[in-house]
């Protein structure tokens, strides 16, 4: 019902997400690298949105995810081979000027992004040929998935958390358990 305009959105060639909102927040690739576009989800008492910048990383952005556990708490993955986490405030207050934590760096550019559903505080990255599930609250890897034959293109947990699936240029789809094994339980190729 509402637009929100003035937005310099960039072009950003990457395999993950170019918009993403949370219960508060709405965040977009920005035309600066390195910058994600911030607003409010919400406008206070029928004004205009203000559009924030939140200067992430010292490369292009490559994906963002909110928790699902945290609406405040937004992942940022970088060609800068880093994964940064960000306090946003509520509504109305200044973006943060630097995240409250960083892994990495990962060895390649992080292309893709997403925290676990139902396990708070577990995020996965994709780099390269790898998968990372990560327990951000440790700051420390919990497993490496074993490594792709090509370049990752996306990843994806299923709904109940239990599984992990990914894509990948090789043409094959992988099915990991990542609490049982690090190696995939189910491998399907793709013709072509």
């Amino acid at each position: 019902q509402a637009w929100i305009g003035g937005i310099r959105a960039g072009l950003v060639a990457s395999c993950g997400n170019h918009v993403k909102a949370s219960c508060c927040w709405i965040a977009f690739n920005a035309e600066a690298a390195g910058v994600l576009g911030i607003v409010p989800l919400e406008c206070e008492d029928g004004g205009k949105r203000t559009v924030s910048q939140l200067c992430c990383h010292s490369d292009v952005v490559t994906d963002f995810d909110f928790s699902p556990f945290d609406q405040l708490l937004l992942a940022t993955g970088s060609a800068d081979e880093t994964v940064k986490l960000w306090r946003l405030p509520k509504s109305g207050q200044d973006v943060p000027g630097s995240a409250g934590l960083t892994l990495g760096p990962l060895g390649g550019p992080v292309d893709m992004l997403q925290f676990h559903p139902t396990a708070d505080g577990v995020l996965a990255s994709g780099t390269g040929k790898r998968v990372t599930i990560w327990d951000v609250g440790q700051q420390q890897p919990l497993t490496a998935l074993e490594a792709h034959g090509d370049q990752l293109q996306s990843l994806a947990w299923k709904r109940d958390g239990c599984l992990l699936g990914t894509s990948c240029k090789d043409k094959k789809l992988r099915i990991f358990d990542p609490r049982a094994s690090p190696a995939a339980s189910q491998v399907l190729s793709f013709p072509g």
